[in-house]
């Protein structure tokens, strides 16, 4: 069954994406980052182009030759995914796939439609009888 977690109070989302995906993908880990919105999905791709001079997240859009060799996938459904260990979910919605995945993290931020939109996905979740756990990134510093 899918791990699932929320990380509440995250200050800048995209940043935060970016920090949390550059960690995984130093453990080793294959993600997805699940952005059906195409602009969202060109800013978290080149956020992750520009939020660190040191270093370089291997990444590419789902579509791209490379795909199935690169451990970052941006995608936007749900068509031609070539792992299925992490998603990361940056849109309001559910990803309507995520069973599929041995963990999804959502992220939310302090704002109150993007709170309400979290509480809506907990919700739906549960009701799938998944287990939710969160931790408060304001919290935790």
């Amino acid at each position: 069954m899918t791990e699932i977690k929320f990380f509440f109070n995250v200050d800048d989302k995209l940043n935060f994406a970016c920090k949390w995906v550059k960690k995984a993908c130093e453990d080793g880990r294959k993600l997805v980052v699940y952005a059906p919105d195409g602009r969202a999905a060109d800013s978290f791709d080149r956020r992750l182009w520009e939020f660190s001079q040191l270093s370089f997240v291997p990444h590419v859009k789902a579509n791209h030759a490379l795909a199935a060799e690169t451990p970052v996938i941006i995608a936007s459904d749900d068509a031609n995914l070539p792992h299925h260990e992490v998603l990361l979910n940056l849109a309001d919605e559910p990803p309507p796939f995520f069973s599929r995945f041995e963990v999804l993290r959502e992220l939310v931020s302090q704002d109150e439609e993007d709170r309400a939109c979290a509480r809506e996905r907990i919700k739906f979740y549960k009701s799938r009888g998944f287990d939710v756990t969160h931790q408060d990134m304001k919290a935790n510093g």
